[in-house]
């Protein structure tokens, strides 16, 4: 252990020449940057950014959904956050009579703000480093899992309603015991329509100029002692020790920023065959979502009633089809597998050089490629699977009761279980499933291996020779799955034990176990490889900036405003206005349209005061160069004093390989303006009472 801290203490001479790169974890904050966020920008101490003892910025960030970044934007527990992020939850508040989503919406009171069911939020409490208590045990699995409970069950004695975890970082080389504090009555405050949430929709989706308005807002709600607790109408706003304050100065080229969020996954510690099969593996995704989401996508256009109900479906899908696509391109023109493995040969001459270090890591790069070697066919098999048959959404409610029957072994019935299952039907659309599961069969038979095909699908069908239109005719009219009233009386009279879509379930799930278990072997003995690769980059790299891959843990990223230029006579300034709405209004694309209220206040130029000071226009959204990834949706990008001054919501469309090598010419966050977003919430809002809770600095 103190061998791996020294390498990355190390790092500290150098990094000014890497400021702009870096997931930083923020325990390590004095150590690793104090000299770099001064010589950036950065008016605040590490100390004022996260502390143990004190209240600190990180104070203010939360966990947002699970997936997602938001911000206390206020004492009363007001959030902030992106309108791709609320998506989910608004939509499953909205009805075709209250259409939240389409037509946005603004509680005019606390008493309006509706309950959210299922949405929580997460402060991080502390972070302890602990790999001294738990590096002796790698390989062991039983004596690390109990030396792992003993270590969070006494930590969760100390923090009351908190939850601890043990988290790996640097390829499992590094441990931190990490606490939680989760919020669970988290209400809907407001949102502008998606016309404006969604700007641009999926063409406009990683590309810059950016006009979208991509911003939500939410509440945390409390117990009477401030804590956590369960949905009540007794319970009131949450009590903010910690909250941004706003600054409505704008932002120039060059200014320090800086984000705080829970960035997803990054593959920076991952070797050039891994970094292969991953492309490979999105190819597969990428081709199987395509053909689902055509047939969504015709569907939600013909009728306003099933855009209601896929929107959510529709874009979680394609926001990652859109991203593999560009990763894909963006791999193949900076070269990134050509460098990794120029970086590997740089590591493995580095190794050879000492016999002590060929003993420690002269396998392990060779390792891992011979374990993804052996097992490459059958994770793109796998992963054929569960993107093609098993989206199928009559096989997503049979597993649904199947599991909620399956759980409630103590209690639950039939008709019990079936009941599980309601909130998915008010989401669900029948005659599009059954031309999906056309599709989906149809691509999964014409792309699957001979040795991949569905067995024991009942009705007389064999896989390999059937017509599957008439299969899914005899699924779709025989399955009790289609509707929630026919489940419920099938479940009532006992009569789902023979339902034709458990058989379909029971062949994708059988075939995708015996692939799994193919695999499980060459993955366990991998670990130990990617474990002394990740070690060999801390030792080899001493000196150097040297930050983990993202794990959903929080981190600081610290960078600028800037403009860049993607290829050759082409330069993009570092902002849009509102202006670039108007200039891309299309009434007759869904994606394009522009609310009649937003456009008078255009054309009357009623700014108010979120007009910038220089030239006059609402500024829609911004850049800087701040490494961000999936899961930093919703961060708050802030300015050198810590004050709120935008929303990060995407990466460009040229630097889509990003997750793996940081692009400094390339790479760009794009952020919406506070200005932009608070405009939208005063003057097309009316929600002047949100205005009135922020605190603003001059």
């Amino acid at each position: 252990m103190k061998k791996i801290l020294s390498s990355i203490l190390a790092l500290t001479l150098s990094l000014s020449a890497f400021a702009d790169e870096g997931m930083w974890l923020l325990p390590l904050l004095d150590q690793l940057n104090g000299r770099s966020l001064m010589e950036a920008g950065c008016k605040l101490t590490p100390e004022e950014i996260y502390s143990i003892n004190h209240s600190s910025l990180k104070d203010a960030i939360i966990h947002f959904g699970g997936g997602c970044t938001g911000e206390i934007v206020s004492s009363q527990g007001l959030i902030a956050t992106n309108h791709h992020c609320g998506y989910s939850s608004i939509q499953g508040l909205s009805t075709p009579e209250h259409n939240y989503l389409m037509n946005g919406y603004w509680a005019k009171s606390f008493e309006e703000e509706i309950p959210a069911p299922g949405l929580t939020i997460t402060f991080l409490v502390s972070m302890e480093d602990v790999t001294d208590k738990l590096a002796g045990l790698y390989g062991d699995e039983k004596a690390y899992r109990k030396a792992v409970q003993e270590l969070t069950a006494a930590s969760d004695a100390k923090h009351p309603n908190c939850r601890s975890v043990v988290t790996p970082f640097y390829n499992d080389n590094v441990y931190y015991l990490i606490v939680y504090k989760t919020y669970r009555d988290i209400r809907f405050v407001g949102a502008p329509p998606a016309s404006i949430g969604k700007f641009g929709g999926e063409t406009d989706n990683w590309m810059w100029p950016r006009h979208t308005g991509d911003f939500s807002m939410f509440r945390v709600y409390a117990g009477a002692d401030n804590e956590p607790a369960d949905y009540s109408p007794e319970n009131k706003p949450y009590k903010a020790e910690r909250f941004l304050k706003t600054s409505l100065k704008g932002v120039q080229e060059g200014d320090y920023t800086m984000i705080l969020g829970y960035p997803g996954r990054t593959q920076r510690f991952q070797t050039a065959a891994e970094l292969e099969n991953m492309i490979a593996t999105n190819r597969v995704r990428i081709d199987a979502r395509t053909v689902r989401q055509d047939l969504m996508w015709e569907a939600m256009c013909a009728d306003p009633d099933v855009q209601l109900k896929y929107a959510n479906k529709y874009a979680s899908s394609a926001n990652g089809w859109k991203k593999w696509q560009g990763e894909e391109l963006a791999f193949g023109k900076l070269d990134i597998i050509g460098r990794q493995q120029a970086k590997e040969a740089a590591l493995t001459e580095w190794i050879n050089q000492d016999p002590k270090r060929q003993e420690k890591y002269g396998k392990a790069i060779r390792g891992i490629a011979d374990a993804i070697a052996a097992t490459r066919e059958n994770s793109l098999a796998v992963t054929l699977l569960t993107e093609a048959p098993f989206r199928i959404e009559l096989i997503t409610l049979a597993s649904i009761y199947s599991r909620a029957y399956r759980d409630g072994r103590a209690g639950l019935s039939e008709a019990e279980a079936a009941e599980k299952t309601a909130d998915y039907y008010r989401d669900y659309e029948v005659s599009l499933d059954k031309k999906e599961a056309v599709a989906l069969l149809s691509f999964y038979r014409e792309r699957a291996r001979k040795e991949d095909g569905l067995k024991n699908l009942g009705g007389g069908f064999d896989y390999e020779t059937m017509d599957i239109a008439a299969y899914v005719d005899y699924l779709f009219e025989n399955s009790a799955f289609t509707s929630y009233d026919k489940l419920i009386a099938a479940a009532a009279a006992g009569k789902l034990k023979e339902d034709p879509a458990f058989a379909l379930r029971d062949a994708i799930s059988a075939r995708a176990m015996e692939l799994y278990f193919s695999i499980d072997q060459f993955d366990k003995d991998m670990e130990a490889d990617t474990k002394a690769y990740g070690a060999a980059l801390l030792e080899w790299q001493k000196g150097q900036a040297m930050y983990p891959d993202a794990n959903s843990t929080m981190r600081l990223t610290y960078g600028h405003v800037l403009p860049y230029s993607p290829k050759d006579a082409v330069h993009f300034k570092h902002f849009t206005t509102l202006e670039g709405v108007m200039e891309k209004e299309d009434p007759t694309n869904p994606e394009f349209i522009v609310p009649e209220g937003l456009k008078t206040l255009f054309q009357k130029k009623d700014f108010g005061r979120y007009a910038d000071a220089v030239d006059g226009k609402i500024h829609t959204c911004f850049l800087t160069n701040n490494d961000i990834t999936g899961g930093n949706s919703g961060s708050p990008v802030l300015d050198a004093e810590g004050n709120w001054i935008g929303l990060a919501f995407d990466g460009n469309w040229e630097s889509m390989s990003s997750d793996v090598m940081f692009e400094p010419d390339l790479q760009r966050c794009i952020c919406v303006d506070v200005r932009y977003v608070l405009f939208l919430v005063e003057k097309l809002g009316g929600a002047e009472r949100l205005i009135a809770e922020l605190e603003f600095v001059k």
